[in-house]
């Protein structure tokens, strides 16, 4: 993840990007950046390896109609989605966790191990817990919200091919963490019937006003105080941040939103497979793998089976509920009052 980062920092995916899919020498490349040819073919030969980049070689007929190589870099469709500015880019998102505020917790995982979980090992690397720290450090909680923004464009365009009828009738919707609005902004443009609301933290929403979508309503508050009255309310990857008690606390608040008679709330959430299932589910490893993000970055977050799904919304008191697959980690769960 690292050489990933080094690559994004370098802008080797960007480069290769506006070549349209021409290859590009090692000598050229190294020139662009400005940097030793030598110590540059070592990240791309491993990176090449990884299947980040293509190392292209083709045989070409010169005017004297002689045989000779034309070798070089090409982007591949993963490169792409390394790019700063791409449409579906994920850069922001392995920004945020190579920076070292996100890095130094994982050296304190043991540690949670042996106190079952009561070290904190972000609180313990950065001084303070996750949210805390965004909110006092401008720069971080930018990049936090930019990850989430980048999760956002591939997910929720997911989410709207796979479960669009969850959004029929609905008048008004307020998204719970909403970040800097991205979320809203795909979900409004897809059903332009809807109101959206983005609904977050006050020093989130400051932020967020400076990337200002119109259309949307932007209202600052605390989930586990309150959130505004909607037809339904949606949220995405921020249970997963919280242990049972705080989830169910949330979910509470989440049903209070939203009308008995047609409310929903839509949860985007990864569903860690049972152990008879896991062998055949594709993202089966991101998702442990997140589980393990989540011990390291929060103090009592976790990825959750269906039956640790069930037991949150059966105790937040929800009537029923639907599990719906989607192209993507997460699922989506619908929960009704």
């Amino acid at each position: 993840m690292a050489v990933v980062r080094c690559a994004i920092d370098l802008g080797i995916p960007d480069i290769l990007e506006n070549q349209d899919g021409r290859p590009m020498s090692l000598s050229d490349l190294s020139s662009n950046i400005g940097c030793s040819p030598s110590t540059l073919h070592r990240i791309m030969r491993f990176l090449v390896n990884r299947r980040i980049f293509h190392h292209h070689e083709k045989s070409t007929i010169d005017q004297k109609s002689t045989s000779s190589n034309s070798n070089g870099y090409v982007k591949t469709a993963l490169s792409s989605l390394l790019t700063k500015n791409g449409d579906k880019s994920m850069a922001a998102f392995v920004v945020l966790h190579t920076s070292p505020s996100m890095l130094a917790p994982w050296l304190g995982l043991s540690k949670r191990v042996l106190t079952d979980c009561k070290s904190h090992a972000f609180e313990a690397a950065n001084g303070k817990d996750i949210w805390s720290y965004a909110e006092a450090n401008s720069e971080h909680n930018k990049l936090l919200n930019d990850a989430m923004a980048c999760d956002s464009r591939l997910v929720v365009p997911a989410v709207i091919d796979g479960c669009s009828e969850l959004f029929l009738g609905l008048e008004s919707v307020v998204d719970v963490g909403g970040g800097n609005g991205t979320t809203m902004r795909l979900l409004v443009e897809a059903f332009p019937w809807i109101r959206g609301i983005v609904f977050d933290l006050p020093h989130v929403i400051a932020h967020a006003k400076e990337e200002y979508h119109v259309g949307l309503d932007y209202i600052a508050g605390d989930m586990f105080h309150a959130i505004p009255k909607a037809d339904s309310v949606f949220i995405k990857w921020v249970l997963h941040d919280w242990g049972d008690e705080e989830c169910i606390k949330i979910l509470k608040n989440c049903k209070d939103a939203i009308p008995k008679d047609k409310g929903k709330v839509i949860i985007v959430e990864a569903v860690i497979s049972e152990e008879d299932e896991r062998k055949s589910e594709s993202f089966e490893y991101v998702k442990l793998m997140l589980d393990m993000v989540m011990m390291a970055e929060t103090e009592t977050g976790k990825q959750r089976t269906s039956k640790e799904w069930e037991h949150v919304l059966d105790q937040a008191g929800f009537s029923h509920h639907t599990f719906h697959s989607i192209q993507a980690v997460q699922s989506v769960i619908v929960a009704y009052p």
